[in-house]
């Protein structure tokens, strides 16, 4: 027997009668923060490269916004998920698939997209740069990789009743060639006894498009916080590498040097060791580690 609702309706004949254009509906697209790590260059053979952590920005190529930077991304089509359509837009922009995707966050704020109502669903993506061919999509003049430095510039702490409320000011500089962007973004967390909340808000923004600056912001944070518990940095790696060159990634993410004797010890059991090593490094050869893909 079908179920009636309070108008006496079964669900056939609900559906049959529902009017999908008596709610106003938003566009749903999805921005995509993709990582990678690179080497600057050496001052000398015998020096190992610097690591540095980029992003994949393109230039948009229409309104709005024309001509600023933004996170490569697009609409999620009738016929996919979101998830779907992040990793499509992955393939278009750097011929890539198969790699590490997370979903970030969900971006609803009203007026974020001075064309309609858009809500972004974005995505994190990590991967080695030997991989990438890139190629600007339609709505895109240029596609670019931009060095990231994102560094705490001041902390504020206000006392509530029940808690307190914590801003983190934070510069986001993004370097390409001879063009750089900036923002200040502040991550505000509001604690309390029996909830605790964090926004991310963006103070000033110096050509990056949308709001960009603050989806910016939130990947950074997931990517350091996911560092120290899981194997997240192992992503970024080729198939075989050092374990001088991890730590330089783990470095370059957290912005900060680590202990070699205590940064090994935490990551043994994520790596396997090979019987290769390295050659023509000008340097003593080193043994050469995979990822380990056992549950670890």
């Amino acid at each position: 027997m079908d179920l009636l609702d309070r108008d006496g309706l079964t669900e056939s004949e609900f559906l049959d009668q529902y009017r999908v254009g008596d709610f106003e509906r938003p566009s749903v697209a999805t921005d995509m923060i993709i990582f990678t790590v690179t080497d600057a260059e050496a001052d000398s053979y015998r020096k190992l490269p610097e690591k540095e952590l980029r992003m994949l920005l393109i230039r948009r190529g229409g309104h709005p916004f024309l001509g600023k930077w933004a996170l490569p991304g697009g609409f999620a089509r009738p016929d996919e998920t979101t998830e779907q359509a992040a990793a499509r837009e992955l393939c278009e922009e750097t011929g890539v698939e198969d790699v590490y995707l997370e979903q970030l966050y969900t971006f609803s704020d009203v007026g974020r997209d001075p064309r309609t109502w858009v809500i972004s669903c974005s995505y994190m993506a990590l991967i080695n740069s030997d991989q990438v061919q890139l190629q600007a999509g339609d709505d895109a003049a240029d596609a670019a990789w931009f060095k990231v430095s994102y560094r705490l510039l001041r902390e504020r702490k206000e006392l509530i009743e029940n808690g307190y409320i914590k801003t983190l000011e934070y510069e986001l500089k993004l370097s390409c060639e001879e063009e750089e962007l900036t923002a200040i973004v502040d991550r505000t967390v509001t604690a309390k006894a029996t909830s605790t909340s964090t926004a991310y808000s963006i103070v000033s923004n110096d050509g990056l498009a949308f709001d960009h600056a603050k989806i910016i912001a939130c990947a950074i944070e997931r990517l350091r916080g996911k560092v120290n518990y899981t194997d997240i940095a192992l992503h970024l790696m080729p198939q075989l590498f050092t374990l001088t060159e991890l730590q330089q990634v783990y470095e370059v993410i957290l912005d900060k040097e680590l202990l070699k004797a205590a940064f090994r010890r935490k990551v043994a059991d994520l790596v396997t060791e090979t019987d290769h090593y390295t050659e023509n490094a000008g340097h003593r050869p080193s043994r050469l580690y995979r990822r380990n893909l056992e549950e670890y």
